[in-house]
């Protein structure tokens, strides 16, 4: 059985992970601006190579702001929340698998067990939510248990 110091480390390597997607991000964005300042301005009408290092700027900014985002759900988890139904922030151990609901963030692995770290808006959330331990649900024809919940 998994226990709530389990949950804080699965938590904090999944802060861990979007630190270092929004450091790279930023370090990109950063990069095609700094690109873009040392072309200087367009040679002629026909020059799109610093309109191109813009737009890709443009894009990394994007993607900065949609990790920090997703970082800041992630300081909304409360680890010391007693829930027994599945919801934002719980972890749910079932006969095949460990999901942590938070963010989207794949498969990650804590201390030797995979943990697939999954948003509120994914379909198997939507088959999870409100369930509590022993019930189980069905994904694409397969049935699962739901053998905790933290």
């Amino acid at each position: 059985m998994f226990d709530k110091e389990f949950k804080y480390q699965i938590l904090q390597e999944c802060v861990k992970i979007q630190e270092g997607k929004i450091k790279i991000v930023h370090d990109a964005m950063n990069e095609h601006q700094l690109m873009a300042n040392e072309y200087g301005p367009p040679r002629d009408r026909y020059d799109s190579f610093r309109s191109q290092l813009l737009r890709k700027r443009d894009l990394f900014a994007s993607q900065y702001q949609k990790d920090l985002d997703e970082l800041k759900i992630l300081t909304k988890i409360n680890i010391s929340n007693d829930s027994k139904t599945v919801e934002f922030g719980s972890l749910v151990i079932t006969s095949s698998q460990n999901l942590f609901i938070a963010t989207g963030l794949g498969k990650i692995n804590v201390n030797g067990h995979e943990v697939y770290v999954i948003s509120t808006k994914v379909p198997v959330y939507m088959a999870l939510e409100g369930l509590s331990e022993k019930n189980t649900f069905h994904i694409n024809n397969n049935e699962f248990v739901i053998n905790q919940v933290l």
